[in-house]
C-alpha cells in the first residue's frame, strides 16, 4: 500500500499532510496551476489510511467535523451527515440546506440505501414557467426566487441519522454550528467564488449583509477576502434552532414562513405550504456489474447511477487495460465515444421516475454490447440517442460537493450534495443566513436552449409541479466478492459522471491507488456540445491524435472535484483521497 505526503497550506499555516492529519491542503496544483506530468497524474496527488474509518471532503473544517462523530461513537453515516452539515458553512457557495442531495448508504448488514433528498419544484411551477416568467434577471432559472426548488438536503440528512446513524441530528450539526458562530477564514476557493458571483448577489440586501463588508478605506462594499475571518450568526441560529426544534422548523415552522414571505415579496412562487410538503423518497439504487465488480449508484433521478453503469457495460466489450498499454490514443478513444453515446441517451431518456417512464434496458448488456458496436476506431461517431430493449415497458424504480465515509463494521457513505452553480440562485433567506439553490435551472426550463452546464434535455424533464428536476449526481460504491472496496463521488455538474467514470476505471482496470486515479487528468465528452473536453495536464501528443480522429478538441483547466475512499483486505486499510485541484482533505482515526 502506497502513501503519499505533501507539504500543505491552510491560510497561511504550514503544515505536513501525513496520514494522522486533517489538515493535508493541496499548495501549488489548483485550478489555476495544474501541471503536466510525463507519468499521466497531477504531481502532489494526496491520500491518508487509517485502520478505523475514513472521511473525505474538500474542506479539511468539515473533515475533522466526520473524524470527530467517529470519535464520539458515531459510524460512517455520523461522519457522512456531520461533514456535509459542516461543508453547508465553510463550502456553502457549493452545498447546504438550502439545497438538495443525494445518500447511498451501504450498512454494516450488507443493505444498500438510496435517500432521494433532491428539490422539488413548487406545486405553482408549470411546464412554461420560465418561458412567460416576468422577471428582472436574464436567466430567471438561474438567478432570483423563480429559480429554487423546495429544499431536501436537510430532511434527507434527518432521515439518514434516525435510521442508520447512531449520535442524532442535533450532533450533526454542531461543529457547523460552532464554524457558523465563530467563523472560519476564507479560503482562495471561496474568495474566488464570491467575486465571480458578486455582480449577481449583491443584488440581494440578504446576501450583501452575509458575505460582503465595506472596505476599510474605500467604505465601498466588496466581498470578503482570503484569510479574513467569515462568521454567519444567522446560519449560527437556524442550525441552532433545528438542533432544538427538529426538521419541522425548518420545514413546518419559522424558516418555511419566512421563506414564503419572501418569495411572495420578491417575484417567487414557493410557499409554506411547499416546504411543508416536502418529502424525501426511498429509491432502489442502481446494480450493476463491472468485470468481476459490483457497481451501485443512485437511480433518478440521478442521471449519475444510469450512465456510469452504461459506459462501464460499453467499455466491459474491450480489453481497456490492455489497450491502455498498447494504444492510448484508442484508449482514450473509445471512453469518449462511450460518454457521448450515454449523454444522448441521458438527454432523450431521464426524468423523475415518479413523472416519466425511464427504461431499465439503458443498462443491460445487450444494450451496451449494440452501442459499443458503434464505435469505430478511426473516426468519431455522429450519434442521436438509442432505443434500449423494452423501453416502453419497464422502468426505474421509483455546483455541488461531495462527502465519502466508511468505518471498519462495513458502513459506506457516498453522498452528493448541491445547491446548483456557484451560491445557487444567489439570494439568502435574510435572517437565515441559508444559500437557496437555483435547481430549477436543472429542468428543461427553455426547449432547446443549453442550461448553466451546456446540457440539452427533452421532455421527459420538463418543469412540472413537484417534479424533481434531472441531476448528475453519482454517488457510487464499488464492491469486489460482497465486501466494500471503493466509495467515489464528484462535483462538476455533467462532470460528475465522467469524473466517477475516471476514478473507477482508473483504478479497477489500471490499478492505480485512489489518489492517482483521482489525481490523473481527465477528458469529458457529454454528447451537446459536441466537442471533447480535455484538462490542460492532458498530454499534447495524444490530442493531436485524438483531433485526427475528428474529435473537436477543447481544452479545460480542470473538470470537477472528486473525493473517495477504497480499502485493502490484506493490510485492513482504508485509504482516503482528495482531489489536488482544489483544497481538501481525507482523515481517519488513528
Amino acid at each position: 500500500m502506497l502513501k503519499f505526503y505533501s507539504l500543505g497550506l491552510v491560510v497561511g499555516v504550514v503544515c505536513l499532510a501525513a496520514t494522522t492529519s486533517v489538515w493535508g491542503l493541496q499548495t501549488g496544483v489548483g485550478p489555476t496551476t495544474i501541471l503536466k506530468s510525463t507519468t499521466g497524474v497531477l504531481p502532489g496527488s494526496s491520500e491518508s489510511t487509517s485502520r478505523k474509518n475514513m472521511v473525505a471532503s474538500v474542506h479539511p473544517l468539515a473533515t475533522q467535523a466526520g473524524v470527530d462523530a467517529f470519535a464520539k461513537g458515531g459510524n460512517a453515516i455520523d461522519a457522512a451527515i456531520a461533514t456535509a452539515l459542516t461543508l453547508g458553512v465553510v463550502d456553502n457557495f457549493n452545498s447546504g440546506i438550502g439545497g438538495g442531495c443525494f445518500i447511498l448508504i451501504r450498512t454494516a448488514k450488507g443493505e444498500v440505501y438510496a435517500i432521494d433528498g433532491r428539490e422539488m419544484a413548487p406545486s405553482a411551477a408549470t411546464q412554461d414557467l420560465f418561458q412567460n416568467a416576468k422577471s428582472r434577471f436574464a436567466n430567471p432559472s438561474q438567478t432570483g426566487a423563480l429559480a429554487s426548488g423546495v429544499p431536501g438536503a436537510l430532511q434527507a440528512y434527518a432521515q439518514a441519522v434516525a435510521e442508520h446513524g447512531r449520535l442524532g441530528l442535533s450532533a450533526s450539526l454542531q461543529k457547523g454550528m460552532e464554524a457558523a458562530e465563530n467563523g472560519f477564514p476564507v479560503t482562495d476557493a471561496y474568495a474566488g467564488k464570491l467575486r465571480i458571483a458578486k455582480k449577481a448577489m449583491v443584488q440581494f440586501p440578504g446576501t450583501v449583509k452575509v458575505f460582503f463588508r465595506p472596505d476599510p478605506t474605500t467604505g465601498i462594499v466588496e466581498p470578503y477576502r482570503v484569510g479574513e475571518i467569515l462568521k454567519q450568526s444567522d446560519l449560527a441560529t437556524t442550525y441552532r434552532m433545528i438542533s432544538q426544534k427538529g426538521t419541522d422548523w425548518f420545514y413546518r415552522g419559522a424558516f418555511a414562513e419566512l421563506a414564503g414571505q419572501w418569495m411572495k415579496a420578491n417575484g417567487g412562487i414557493m410557499t409554506a405550504t411547499d416546504f411543508a410538503n416536502y418529502k424525501t423518497v426511498n429509491r432502489k439504487p442502481v446494480r450493476s456489474k463491472y468485470r468481476d465488480f459490483e457497481i451501485y449508484g443512485f437511480p433518478p433521478p440521478s442521471s449519475g447511477g444510469v450512465h456510469v453503469a452504461q459506459v462501464l457495460n460499453i467499455l466491459e466489450q474491450f480489453k481497456m487495460a490492455e489497450m491502455y498499454q498498447n494504444d492510448p490514443v484508442a484508449f482514450y478513444h473509445v471512453v469518449a465515444e462511450a460518454m457521448k453515446l450515454a449523454f444522448a441517451d441521458r438527454a432523450f431518456w431521464l426524468g423523475d421516475p415518479d413523472y416519466v417512464e425511464v427504461p431499465l434496458g439503458l443498462i443491460e448488456k445487450s444494450y451496451a454490447k449494440e452501442l459499443a458496436s458503434k464505435i469505430k476506431m478511426d473516426s468519431v461517431l455522429t450519434t442521436d440517442h438509442g432505443m434500449p430493449p423494452n423501453a416502453a415497458t419497464e422502468f426505474f424504480e421509483g455546483h455541488t460537493t461531495h462527502v465519502a465515509a466508511a468505518d471498519s463494521e462495513g458502513n459506506w457513505v457516498a453522498l452528493t450534495t448541491t445547491v446548483n452553480t456557484t451560491f445557487g440562485a444567489k439570494y439568502v433567506i435574510p435572517g437565515t443566513g441559508v444559500v437557496m439553490n437555483n435547481q430549477m435551472d436543472d429542468f428543461v426550463a427553455f426547449p432547446g436552449k443549453p442550461n448553466a452546464f451546456g446540457l440539452i434535455g427533452g421532455e421527459n424533464n420538463a418543469v412540472a409541479s413537484g417534479k424533481r428536476p434531472l441531476s448528475s449526481m453519482s454517488p457510487t460504491i464499488v464492491l469486489q466478492d460482497g465486501k466494500p472496496i471503493l466509495t467515489v463521488g464528484a462535483a462538476g455538474g455533467p462532470k460528475i459522471i465522467t469524473e466517477v467514470l475516471w476514478a473507477i476505471i482508473n483504478h479497477l482496470d489500471l490499478e492505480m491507488p485512489i489518489g492517482k486515479a483521482i489525481a490523473a487528468p481527465r477528458l469529458h465528452h457529454q454528447w451537446a456540445p459536441k466537442q471533447l473536453l480535455l484538462e490542460s495536464s492532458f498530454d499534447d501528443e495524444i490530442a493531436d491524435q485524438l483531433a485526427a480522429k475528428q474529435h473537436q478538441i477543447k481544452r479545460s483547466r480542470s473538470m470537477g472535484i472528486c473525493q473517495g475512499i477504497t480499502f485493502d483486505a490484506e493490510t485492513g486499510l482504508f485509504t482516503g483521497a482528495y482531489d489536488p485541484r482544489t483544497t481538501g482533505s481525507a482523515a481517519g482515526e488513528q
